[in-house]
């Protein structure tokens, strides 16, 4: 068994890796950090891994992307998986919710850890992998919406709810 955390170098993402990190070494269990890159210039530039302009390199990408992986988390495992976006029917986003959940199943992800402001929401945007990776059975799904998961208890809004006024 293993936390398996697809990671794309975001805010969120990197909370997510924080996070698996931690539980890693709290459960003993391998963290394995996944960063799916499709052959797609305009996915690369919606996730800032370059800039208008700047050349498709898959590579250079990866490498960037294990750097920062390792940074926050050196004792995971990295693995770089690059998908096609020859099917004319799929998005690249389609094509990298598959291999995450192909992933998880290989390597028996216990818990995966999602970086995603709108996992498990009713509506999601299209470009998300967050809800349709968190929709799958076969693992447990830790979701890490905001980069400063730690709140204070009077930060809470509603916690007047949860008291009974007799």
């Amino acid at each position: 068994m293993s936390l398996l955390v697809p990671f794309d170098g975001s805010i969120l993402a990197t909370k997510a890796l924080e996070r698996a990190s931690t539980f890693g070494d709290l459960l003993d269990e391998d963290v394995v950090v996944l960063t799916v890159i499709p052959d797609d210039p305009e996915y690369a530039q919606e996730r800032g891994w370059i800039t208008q302009g700047e050349p498709f390199d898959a590579e250079a990408i990866a490498e960037g992307m294990q750097t920062r992986a390792l940074e926050v988390a050196p004792e995971a495992t990295v693995r770089i998986e690059r998908v096609s976006s020859d099917e004319p029917t799929a998005t690249s986003t389609t094509n990298v919710v598959r291999e995450i959940r192909r992933v998880a199943g290989e390597v028996e992800a216990s818990v995966v850890f999602i970086g995603s402001e709108n996992a498990g929401s009713v509506i999601a945007p299209q470009s998300s992998v967050g809800s349709p990776v968190a929709n799958d059975q076969r693992y447990d799904v830790y979701v890490v919406r905001h980069p400063d998961v730690g709140a204070d208890a009077e930060d809470v809004a509603d916690i007047d709810s949860t008291t009974d006024d007799l």
